[in-house]
């Protein structure tokens, strides 16, 4: 079993990219939905790569807390939802779709860019460098960590980024009784988890993981990529 001080050591490697996961994912919602006319994240303050507007006491500090007592191997947790008024956008149907499909797109951008940076810390950073084991090992985990969020966000489950896709393609009355499913949302989840459903997430996370350092390892060249 994991001591106190080795999950401490795995949080500390884990928490950047976690920040940096959940608050581009939310700068990313504000980001698209100020383009497409709603300029209401912009107003609170929430336009932002500041970590500290969009931290949330449960999601961004308790639970990767929570994760660190318990051993969990990858980081969980979210930020403050991004205040988004869909009835702002210049297209309602459009906005909603690509405002919905920036979170998760942004952390699929940054798994990519976390093993471009993963191929370039070991070819230019020397190994008796003090940070280079923390620093290869913060890139490798963002990688897995950016495409868990972003599968995550692609369930079809209300408020999820998943739904408000599907949303963005039913009628009114229909997306109103798909909204309706929200209340129920957290206890689903709840079951999901407790059930170990949610773990069959793991192997898209996992697949695309490894694909994504593999393809880049071969184009850097690292040593043993081949």
């Amino acid at each position: 079993m994991e001591s106190i001080a080795e999950r401490i050591q795995l949080l500390s490697v884990q928490l950047v990219p976690f920040i940096m996961a959940v608050v581009f994912h939310e700068f990313a919602h504000g980001f698209v939905a100020h383009r497409w006319g709603d300029s209401t994240a912009k107003d609170a303050g929430r336009l932002t790569l500041n970590p500290v507007p969009h931290m949330d006491p449960i999601g961004t500090v308790l639970f990767p807390m929570i994760n660190m007592l318990s051993g969990m191997n990858l980081l969980f947790g979210w930020a403050r939802p991004v205040p988004i008024s869909p009835n702002r956008f210049k297209k309602y149907r459009h906005g909603l779709f690509w405002v919905s499909l920036a979170g998760p797109g942004m952390n699929f951008a940054l798994a990519i860019l976390s093993a471009i940076a993963f191929c370039i810390i070991h070819l230019t950073v020397p190994e008796t460098f003090y940070l280079y084991d923390p620093l290869v090992s913060m890139a490798f985990v963002s990688v897995s960590l950016n495409y868990a969020l972003g599968i995550f966000n692609l369930i079809p489950l209300p408020p999820l980024d998943g739904s408000k896709i599907i949303e963005s393609f039913l009628p009114y009355e229909a997306a109103r009784k798909y909204e309706s499913i929200a209340q129920y949302s957290f206890f689903i989840l709840m079951a999901l988890l407790l059930t170990g459903t949610l773990s069959i997430l793991g192997y898209p996370i996992e697949f695309l993981s490894k694909l994504t350092i593999y393809v880049f390892a071969r184009l850097f060249n690292l040593p043993g990529a081949s």
